[in-house]
């Protein structure tokens, strides 16, 4: 399973990038490239996190794909 990264810009000129599979994990940049690296980091953070409580993650093989 791949995450895939959901990338758009706000009005004010922010960029948000969402990952849909885990809920709650989303993060601004002022660049396209920030906001994606930004909730990149935080996902593998959530990741981390549900393994070390003994929680199930979806299996990975290619952990991120960025969609258009």
């Amino acid at each position: 399973m791949k995450l895939t990264i959901e990338v758009e810009q706000e009005e004010d000129g922010r960029w948000i990038a969402e990952v849909p599979h885990l809920p709650g994990v989303l993060a601004y940049g002022q660049t396209r490239e920030e906001a994606i690296a930004r909730v990149q980091a935080l996902s593998l953070r959530v990741l981390a996190d549900r393994l070390e409580h003994g929680e199930t993650v979806p299996e990975m093989f290619d952990v991120f794909s960025v969609a258009a």
